[in-house]
């Protein structure tokens, strides 16, 4: 079982349409498709400037090698990298503390790139504490200031935000009751996602959990029934389903998640069920739990055996010794993605640069790896299996191979995931092409468990 974590551009078109492989064998699966869009740099490139060769790294999401540069770097140049990787690892107020006082002079400076990327850090920062009138005003000011700077995929990363702030930009932040762990049972949806039980208004109901989603969400039917006021004003948008919705504001008094949970004044956006509905399986979502929910939950261990065991961020009683998860390896939040750096021991010999980070998309029916793992590993496949592969939302399919045994460590847990598809070229999309691979629900169900523990920012797993 799995629930979601990337939001892929068109994601219910993307589920309503899954792929089916074909064994066609390709004329020759190292060469590029066309428009496929160039190859993505991998490491760091020699000739560059330090400036230019710390972009490379965070366009690669290379965290922990920026960090191991840190001391080399001028004062302004690392409080602002510092900034970037605060908000990278969910330390919001660090971040904040950091990258506001270095707005008005990267501005000035006419630096483009550092302004971009501050502004958008600054307005995810903002977001994830509840401050939605600033983030509001920061997404406004970054789309207005950059807007012929931003690529498509950025366009599309602050598309939700940038339209749905607005019409909640007087809601308060919520609040979470204190709560002591606690498991909760579980169920599948039709998509092989997980629903999970949460009671609004005194009734329950089963909520799809997809954590890297920046908002909650509600469909109409169910603000109806439980007497929610909605806002005058809506916005519409396209990159949530690939088709254009109209959605509203509203502001959930009381929810509890689990039975347990409960958080106050939850802001929450309405779209029509037609919107959120799945006609091959009959499936309607109801409502959905973003981030916001995920961050008071705190930790979830999601098992094979249909349960999450929740440790929440606020706990009545002293927090058990092993409470906080310190094992395991890193993850970090970049827009709507979660990042995770995998293949580094933690032992004592081990140097920056050593990960290869992966994504994590467990509402994604399969796994794949991308063309930059293909190029460490072209030698290891050469008599592994090859067929088209469709990733859900891309225009056309791609050869590639099937890798029967992929091994992977977390932390210092080995993992070996099994048929897995190894792209051979880019997939011209800079949020796919800057990772090795993307762990999809095909993967995580081959585990006995896996955790990830918000609190401390790592990701742990068991296996078999």
């Amino acid at each position: 079982m799995a629930f979601a974590f990337i939001q892929l551009p068109n994601r219910l078109a993307a589920q309503q349409n899954a792929p089916e492989a074909s064994e066609q064998q390709p004329a020759s699966v190292n060469q590029q498709k066309p428009g496929a869009g160039p190859q993505v740099a991998t490491g760091m490139t020699s000739g560059l400037s330090t400036e230019a060769r710390l972009q490379n790294l965070l366009a690669n999401h290379e965290y922990s090698s920026i960090e191991a540069q840190l001391g080399q770097l001028a004062p302004e140049q690392a409080e602002f990298y510092r900034g970037i990787l605060a908000s990278r690892s969910n330390q919001l107020d660090e971040s904040v503390k950091l990258l506001e006082p270095l707005l008005d002079a990267i501005t000035k400076s006419g630096d483009v790139a550092q302004e971009k990327e501050l502004r958008t850090a600054l307005a995810e920062d903002y977001l994830r504490l509840g401050e939605w009138k600033k983030a509001a005003e920061t997404y406004q000011a970054l789309e207005s200031r950059m807007k012929d700077k931003l690529t498509q995929d950025e366009q599309d990363d602050i598309e939700m935000p940038l339209k749905l702030l607005p019409l909640a930009a007087g809601d308060l932040a919520p609040t979470v009751d204190p709560c002591d762990p606690f498991q909760v049972q579980v169920s599948d949806d039709p998509l092989g996602l997980v629903d999970v039980p949460v009671f609004v208004d005194a009734r329950s109901r089963q909520w799809m959990l997809d954590p890297t989603l920046p908002f909650n969400l509600i469909s109409r039917s169910t603000a109806r029934e439980t007497g929610l006021k909605l806002s005058n004003a809506s916005a519409t948008i396209s990159t949530l389903t690939g088709h254009p919705i109209a959605m509203y504001a509203a502001v959930i008094p009381r929810i509890t998640i689990g039975g347990r949970l409960t958080v106050r004044n939850m802001t929450v956006f309405v779209f029509d069920d037609k919107d959120y509905h799945f006609p091959k399986t009959g499936y309607q979502v109801e409502g959905v739990l973003g981030y916001p929910a995920l961050s008071a939950m705190g930790s979830l261990t999601v098992t094979s055996d249909n349960t999450i065991l929740v440790r929440p961020a606020k706990q009545i009683s002293p927090p058990a010794k092993d409470d906080l998860l310190t094992a395991g390896a890193r993850f970090y939040l970049d827009g709507d993605q979660v990042i995770v750096g995998l293949g580094k021991t933690e032992d004592a010999g081990s140097n920056a640069g050593d990960e290869r980070m992966y994504g994590v998309d467990a509402g994604g029916q399969q796994t794949y790896l991308t063309s930059r793992y293909f190029d460490e590993h072209a030698a290891d496949l050469n008599n592994q299996k090859v067929e088209m592969f469709l990733l859900p939302g891309a225009p056309s399919a791609q050869p590639a191979y099937v890798a029967q045994d992929v091994p992977l460590q977390v932390g210092t847990t080995k993992m070996t995931l099994h048929f897995i598809r190894v792209l051979t070229a880019p997939l011209g999309s800079a949020a796919l092409d800057d990772v090795y691979g993307v762990l999809g629900a095909d993967a995580l169900g081959q585990l006995k468990s896996y955790t990830f523990d918000y609190r401390t920012m790592r990701f742990a797993v068991t296996t078999e």
